[in-house]
């Protein structure tokens, strides 16, 4: 059977990781979640105190970054590591982090930076990569692109409930300015920002459940692969 990339862009909170994690399981194809890889650097400029805006120090701090996906064997989730150490958690609760990387992934340096590494780990193909950029700049030539979405207020209720989940304290309104702050900032960049690929198809899943949703971006899989669905 033939390998395919099948890259997956859209807004923030709207499930786009959940479904490429579900999909790769399905298709037995890699996984590699591109906004953690931005949410690791942003921690790691946090951490180090790395001025964004002075690009001597963001390059120094990008030599010293070294990101990897490993699975955990209990949960057999993928967690990420930031220099050999698992910073999953962090990074997804982290309201820093969440506050700067939008900011932090407007940097060219580091969208080439990291961009680099993506295309290096879908040279074999079978691979489900999602993230902002991913069927416009970083796979332009991939089989199946999707384009994301949701309304505005849907995004930040899923993202509200998934923080009260984790025990995280924050209102409603605050993960909904967070959101629109970061919808503006990605949709904006000069930087190959978040826009959706002239061929890519788009889904808006304000209405629908994750198994609609799974249904049809499967259905849309098959005809890809030549598969009855």
């Amino acid at each position: 059977m033939k390998a395919i990339v099948i890259a997956i862009d859209g807004y923030s909170s709207c499930g786009k990781s959940t479904i490429a994690k579900e999909l790769s399981k399905i298709l037995t194809y890699k996984y590699v979640d591109t906004g953690a890889m931005y949410r690791a650097v942003t921690l790691y400029f946090i951490q180090n105190k790395v001025d964004f805006k002075n690009i001597d120090q963001v390059m120094k701090a990008l030599d010293n970054i070294h990101i990897t996906f490993k699975i955990n064997m209990q949960t057999q989730a993928q967690e990420t590591f930031l220099n050999d150490e698992n910073i999953e958690n962090e990074i997804r609760v982290n309201p820093r982090v969440a506050g700067f990387v939008s900011d932090v992934s407007s940097i060219s340096e580091v969208r080439r930076f990291l961009v680099k590494q993506q295309q290096v780990l879908g040279k074999e193909r079978a691979i489900i990569m999602d993230g902002r950029d991913i069927g416009t700049v970083v796979f332009p030539d991939a089989e199946l692109k999707l384009f994301i979405t949701a309304d505005p207020n849907v995004r930040a209720q899923r993202r509200f409930d998934e923080l009260k989940e984790k025990g995280k304290e924050t209102t409603f309104e605050e993960v909904l300015a967070n959101l629109t702050k970061r919808d503006y900032i990605d949709s904006h960049r000069e930087d190959s920002p978040l826009m959706k690929a002239d061929d890519a198809i788009e889904i808006d899943n304000s209405n629908i459940n994750h198994q609609e949703q799974l249904d049809l971006i499967l259905k849309l899989v098959n005809e890809k692969l030549g598969l009855k669905a």
